[in-house]
């Protein structure tokens, strides 16, 4: 089914190229089937091209009647301009991906033609290698089959979770945004693996491979983080020794706060939108 459809991202950033990139290696959809536009940085559709042997083309030159699949990748601050523009141009078979943060369906319903089919999209960056955690949500207009098409692209970049709207910013605050916390974790602990004589190459991969260790062990078992923490944990030892400066610095209610923030800002970021348009 899906090597019959065609796909366009608007806007090609990160967030596109690492979705472009997981379905391409997975093969689910023809790289020659997958557009990719925007409105100014020509090159970068060059380099998207090149790199994925995807379709570039410039805005003005896309083709909507040839697209079944429209998946809205830009930044927030230029979905109002850039529904504008498309609302014009649509057709009511075409599926709407939106994985830009913080919008919400409605606010994309309001701004395009009555009827047309919505599905709220939170991927990570780790769609690039095919190991996302994408959660999806359907807006008011979306049936069962768009969901089922959606999972089934979705999945070749990662895992896929339908959960509702609602539930969509602390996800964000969690999956969308949990990559870069985890990466700011390695951070830190690469500087002082470099401090202590190891050489940067080598203390990378170790710190890679404990972590990917750790998440293997949670999905492997049917016990709860905590209690494999505790089971590493042995009393006076190393172990307890550091999570204990953790907890001393309060590391447990750094990381709540952070995503508790970043959850804050896609709602903040929601109702900027929904003032603009009065929704």
């Amino acid at each position: 089914m899906l090597d019959k459809k065609t796909i366009a991202f608007i806007g090609a950033g990160s967030m596109a190229e690492a979705m472009i990139s997981g379905i391409v290696t997975a093969k689910k959809v023809p790289a020659n089937q997958i557009i990719v536009t925007n409105r100014r940085n020509k090159q970068r559709l060059v380099e998207l091209q090149n790199d994925y042997g995807i379709v570039g083309v410039s805005h003005d030159d896309l083709n909507f009647d040839l697209i079944d699949i429209i998946i809205l990748a830009m930044k927030p601050k230029d979905v109002e301009t850039s529904l504008e523009t498309i609302s014009r141009i649509l057709n009511p078979n075409q599926v709407i991906l939106s994985v830009i943060a913080g919008v919400s369906t409605e606010f994309i319903e309001q701004a395009l033609p009555s009827g047309q089919q919505i599905i709220r999209v939170m991927p990570n960056t780790s769609s690039k290698i095919g190991e996302s955690a994408t959660a999806i949500s359907a807006g008011k207009h979306a049936t069962n089959a768009n969901i089922s098409l959606a999972i089934k692209l979705l999945q070749a970049i990662g895992e896929v979770y339908v959960i509702t709207e609602e539930n969509m910013d602390v996800f964000t605050g969690i999956a969308g945004s949990g990559p870069a916390y985890f990466y700011y974790l390695m951070e830190q602990m690469e500087k002082e693996g470099v401090k202590a004589g190891i050489k940067i190459e080598t203390v990378r991969e170790i710190i890679a491979q404990t972590l990917l260790g750790a998440a293997k062990m949670v999905q492997s078992q049917s016990v709860s983080p905590k209690v494999l923490r505790e089971n590493v944990t042995s009393p006076n030892g190393t172990t307890e020794a550091g999570i204990n400066v953790l907890k001393e610095q309060g590391g447990g209610r750094a990381i709540a706060q952070a995503i508790n923030q970043a959850a804050c800002r896609s709602r903040e970021i929601s109702k900027e939108l929904g003032r603009s348009l009065k929704i």
